[in-house]
């Protein structure tokens, strides 16, 4: 099993550069970091975390691809991934070279976590409705992979249409991998089934469950479900807790580090460095 790393990587914590390499040199299989565009004022709906206030790091996100581009110039093994990067607030034709282009300088490293978006100011300001998010993500997803895919690429949907068209680079080995984050449920393991190779679920309760059945849905679509990639995110690095992560078909855990400086973050994941060696 893979072992990862999460940050919300700010203007005020530890800078990215220098967190890529100490991941990498600790023996960490990867680095993921999520994104958000703008934080509303207006709060139509609540922080995703249960608090009465949204913490400071939302507001101060990077932007994960160019984020991830930095990391990539230090790096040499590492997997880069967005944990979660949101596909319906990103214009697909734009971001699908962003993507190929951070996968062809990392070497074919890269992999896009997705989710659907949990802040409904946020999509609004994207023009995107909170009731439309699943279906737009799920068309920007496709258009991008049929952009990674095709010489000659073209995609038509009632969210996006691309009239065929040119598209390079490709990535290293014709597509990135799309994890897509969320609960589980009928609705997205049918996401998964369609269009991904894998699940970010949060956190770890309910895997030993909800991972055949996942498997089932795939199986059903037609397709190998031992190729999944299940990387739960959030996870507390404990040593029974990934010993049985392993037996259930975990194949990545990701751990969160705080949204903090290298005086914090450097010293928790010497702590967790012990644990996967």
């Amino acid at each position: 099993m893979r072992h990862g790393i999460t940050i919300f990587a700010t203007d005020q914590s530890m800078d990215i550069v220098t967190l890529a390499r100490e991941v990498e040199t600790r023996g960490f299989d990867s680095l993921y970091l999520p994104e958000h565009t703008h934080i509303p004022v207006s709060r139509h709906t609540p922080p995703p975390t249960g608090e009465d206030e949204l913490a400071e790091e939302y507001k101060r996100t990077l932007d994960p691809f160019v984020a991830l581009g930095a990391a990539a110039a230090v790096t040499e093994r590492i997997t880069l991934g967005t944990g979660i990067a949101l596909p319906a607030q990103r214009e697909p034709i734009v971001t699908a070279k962003a993507v190929a282009t951070l996968d062809l300088l990392s070497g074919g490293r890269t992999v896009l976590g997705v989710g659907f978006g949990w802040n409904e100011d946020e999509l609004a300001n994207h023009g995107v409705a909170m009731s439309d998010r699943r279906a737009v993500s799920r068309e920007h997803v496709l258009a991008m992979q049929a952009l990674w895919r095709d010489d000659v690429a073209g995609f038509s949907g009632e969210h996006v249409t691309i009239e065929p068209s040119w598209s390079w680079p490709k990535p290293v080995s014709g597509s990135v991998p799309v994890l897509i984050g969320g609960g589980p449920g009928p609705k997205l393991f049918a996401h998964i089934a369609e269009y991904a190779q894998g699940w970010i679920p949060i956190g770890g309760a309910g895997l030993a469950r909800a991972i055949p059945e996942l498997q089932r849905v795939v199986a059903e679509a037609g397709r190998d479900p031992s190729t999944l990639k299940i990387v739960p995110f959030g996870s507390i690095p404990d040593p029974g807790k990934l010993e049985h992560f392993a037996t259930i078909g975990v194949t990545e855990c990701v751990f969160r580090v705080p949204s903090a400086g290298a005086d914090v973050v450097v010293p928790i994941l010497d702590r967790w460095a012990e644990l996967i060696t």
